[in-house]
């Protein structure tokens, strides 16, 4: 249970502003324990969800004010659905933010992004 706590840490992290790419602490478990996929994948997806969710929160207690950023104008334009992209390295982050900014509903948020965070890490689960 250590390594998946360890890979629930890591994929938390990865969703912050920490350089952490937990796709490869995924593919590191995955390639010691290929008979936990399902369980491995979850807790991979919710922990980067959650560091997901914390960016939105703190985008929830940025001042409203003017604020010009591509991220911002791209989730403007495009809504919660613009947070199935929100797994992406660097610009993930800002997306999440964004929307926490724009004070979009956290439910739709939750599941925009946990369906994105998914998708990614069912992708590595392939080919682990």
């Amino acid at each position: 249970m250590g390594e998946l706590a360890a890979l629930f840490a890591a994929s938390f992290a990865a969703a912050t502003l920490v350089p952490l790419p937990s796709e490869a602490a995924l593919f590191a478990y995955l390639k010691m324990h290929p008979e936990n996929v399902a369980l491995a994948v979850a807790t991979a997806t919710v922990g980067n969800t959650a560091g997901g969710m914390t960016s939105y929160a703190i985008g929830r207690f940025i001042p409203e004010g003017p604020l010009k950023e591509k991220p911002l104008e791209f989730v403007k334009r495009y809504g919660v659905a613009a947070l199935l992209l929100a797994w992406l390295p660097l610009v993930g982050d800002a997306l999440c933010v964004a929307a926490g900014w724009l004070r979009l509903s956290w439910p739709a948020a939750l599941a925009f992004m946990a369906a994105g965070r998914l998708a990614r890490y069912l992708a590595v689960a392939l080919i682990a």
